[in-house]
């Protein structure tokens, strides 16, 4: 009758009315569960143990890749190491020496598919499992798009994207199959924001931000509670890699200390922590582009003379193979 359907009307409209209000009420109790938890101090929540894991890292051949292997493997992991550069990989393994650590060498190069599965196949032949895939391989040109090589680009996106795809593609799987890893992207501010002078680094960064985050909800959807996932966006770190930027605002967007940035990672994994980003201070910042309208945050990056910070840029000297 309608008297009936009337009342089926208005008890789902009810019902769905609760379901929103209770939805509302645990997103508002997870973020301010999320806030507090950014706020402490490096060391304060509980960690897991990594001891006996698999670690492969890319773009370990220097920098930032080689000081994770070096923290991983006192955290006592068994590393991987992944880079284009063969000197540079050695030397981190010689570093490693001492660790007590087993340590695997392979020179990849990133920008290429094809030997990403090749040197995939053979880990899996001579490794074994990974259990925590850390995609940290990353280039930047530092040029301006118009002055930038249509190759340069490719290659940018090639590394800085692409071969996050490929290689969580290609390890990933028996993580699921065993519910047991780790997947990390070392992205970067520029993923979350644009900035003149960057815009291919910045476009490879995005893909990397959106990579990340639909893969980590394609695990949500497998019921792959076991494989944690981790996006790490900092600021620009003194790694070499940017040598010449600078910073117009050293007390709250710091140049980063190197060691600093891998005690936050480190943080991030150990605390299962899905985004991470460096310094704190980029948590309100990107707060702000998400609510306030593009005249607003260009005012915001003109206040911190954002589109400056690459004009004096040098970057890392190439290596010489």
């Amino acid at each position: 009758s309608p008297k009936s359907l009337t009342m089926d009307m208005v008890t789902d409209a009810a019902l769905a009315i609760v379901h929103l209000l209770v939805t509302v009420t645990h997103c508002l109790v997870l973020t301010i569960i999320d806030i507090v938890k950014a706020c402490l101090p490096i060391g304060v929540l509980p960690r897991k143990s990594i001891k006996g894991d698999i670690c492969l890292i890319t773009g370990s051949g220097s920098g930032l890749g080689r000081l994770m292997a070096l923290e991983f493997a006192k955290h006592g992991c068994d590393i991987v190491l992944w880079d284009v550069n063969t000197a540079g990989n050695d030397e981190t393994k010689k570093m490693l020496g001492s660790s007590g650590a087993r340590v695997w060498s392979y020179t990849v190069d990133l920008s290429d598919r094809k030997d990403i599965a090749a040197k995939a196949d053979l880990v899996k032949k001579e490794v074994g499992n990974i259990d925590i895939l850390i995609n940290n391989a990353g280039i930047v040109t530092g040029k301006k798009i118009f002055e930038c090589p249509d190759e340069l680009m490719e290659k940018t996106m090639a590394v800085n994207c692409m071969a996050c795809l490929y290689t969580t593609k290609h390890f990933a799987k028996s993580m699921i199959d065993r519910n047991h890893g780790h997947i990390v992207t070392i992205a970067s501010i520029a993923g979350k924001l644009g900035v003149a002078g960057l815009v291919d680094y910045c476009a490879s960064k995005h893909g990397a931000v959106g990579f990340h985050e639909s893969m980590s909800y394609e695990l949500r959807i497998l019921k792959a509670d076991g494989v944690k996932t981790s996006l790490i966006c900092p600021y620009y770190i003194n790694t070499g890699m940017f040598d010449g930027v600078v910073t117009n605002a050293p007390l709250i967007l710091p140049i980063l200390d190197p060691k600093y940035a891998i005690e936050c990672i480190m943080e991030a994994v150990l605390t299962n922590k899905e985004n991470y980003f460096i310094p704190r201070f980029l948590y309100i910042c990107t707060t702000f582009l998400a609510l306030f309208p593009t005249k607003a945050n260009s005012l915001m990056n003109n206040y911190f003379k954002i589109a400056e910070t690459m004009d004096d840029f040098k970057g890392r000297q190439p290596v010489k193979h």
